[in-house]
């Protein structure tokens, strides 16, 4: 009867969720965008994926990753579509009665499962990791299997048991040494010890953590995670230059990854840095108006007619698709209109 139960109250909830979108949604005044962006990043990613080899390949590829890059932050600029609300005071109340009955059986079997809802999707894949270790680690000392293995340290990096991790990974690699997963990750723990230990790293264990990030990086290059940890190791070691061109093919192969976006930022403020207004700039303009304010995305900011208190207030408190920065110091501000105002004085030079 439990399992009935539960097979009714699921139906009875599915009901009541998607009742409103049968009878329509808000309507999104940035369908039209939004729709437009997502065909041309679609066309884009498409054009990745069928690039030939070399050489035409490799000197068509830099060009496209930049133009899906920039796609990507314009999606990422827009409003979030607005979800469909529940109508009437009925579909509320029988979402509260699901909601409840759904409550009372998962609370006698299935606690588990409706106690990792409850936490955040990075939190309950660690929870997750952190049950199977035993039994993963059990199965791997058992087969000796290079899988099994690789099972166990995956589990143990993602729950953050980073001595389980490193033992795991290093059987995997004398199994199997060309594994891309084991080699970027055992490198980037190795680059990363003396922030867990506090003890200073050698030049010896950074250049073999290096050569381990390269290796799992060249073994799968198309695998978000290799360019992600590829960009911060050269980042680690000042080559900021090819460390970007890694993490924007990084945000190219996981559009919805955001765990380089606080590292482009730094780096393309570090790169500027001799110039306050032009790290200003880098941190918060580049990225649509390109690097030296011709145009992108947004529009070119060497033509623009806009004077010096008008370029102020759109910066201040956005217009359309860009965003405001209302936080930006006076010194800070005062540079980039400086910077702008010069850079109309030369036009499109």
């Amino acid at each position: 009867m439990s399992v009935l139960s539960l097979i009714l109250i699921v139906g009875a909830a599915l009901w009541v969720v998607l009742e409103p979108l049968r009878s329509g949604q808000p309507s999104d005044p940035d369908a039209p965008e939004r729709d437009r962006l997502s065909t041309q990043q679609a066309q884009l990613y498409a054009e990745l994926a069928a690039l030939p080899g070399e050489p035409d390949g490799d000197r068509r590829r830099p060009d496209l990753e930049r133009r899906a890059a920039l796609t990507l932050r314009a999606l990422d600029a827009l409003p979030p579509q607005p979800r469909p609300a529940p109508r009437t005071r009925t579909l509320a109340l029988i979402a509260l009665a699901a909601a409840f009955a759904l409550t009372v059986v998962g609370a006698v079997t299935f606690v588990p499962r409706w106690q990792l809802a409850s936490l955040q999707p990075s939190e309950a894949a660690s929870v997750q990791a952190t049950l199977r270790l035993p039994g993963l680690k059990a199965q791997a000392e058992r087969t000796g299997a290079a899988a099994d293995y690789l099972a166990w340290g995956k589990a143990a990096f993602d729950s953050s048991r980073y001595d389980q991790a490193v033992t795991a990974y290093g059987n995997a690699l004398k199994l199997d040494p060309r594994q891309p997963e084991a080699l970027r990750r055992l490198g980037i723990l190795l680059l990363t010890r003396g922030e867990q230990t506090g003890q200073p790293l050698s030049a010896e264990d950074a250049q073999r953590a290096a050569l381990l990030i390269r290796t799992g990086a060249q073994l799968a290059p198309k695998e978000p995670e290799s360019q992600l940890l590829l960009g911060f190791a050269l980042a680690r070691f000042g080559e900021d230059d090819q460390a970007l061109a890694a993490l924007e093919r990084y945000r190219t192969l996981d559009p919805s990854g955001r765990d380089a976006d606080d590292l482009i930022t730094a780096i393309r403020a570090r790169q500027n840095d001799s110039d306050p207004a032009l790290r200003v700039y880098a941190a918060s303009c580049a990225s649509c108006h390109g690097p030296s304010g011709g145009g992108g995305l947004g529009p070119s900011l060497r033509e623009s007619a806009l004077t010096r208190e008008a370029a102020r207030q759109v910066i201040v408190q956005g217009r359309g698709a860009m965003p405001a920065y209302p936080n930006l110091s006076s010194r800070d501000l005062n540079a980039l209109l400086k910077l702008l105002g010069s850079w109309q004085n030369t036009g499109g030079r």
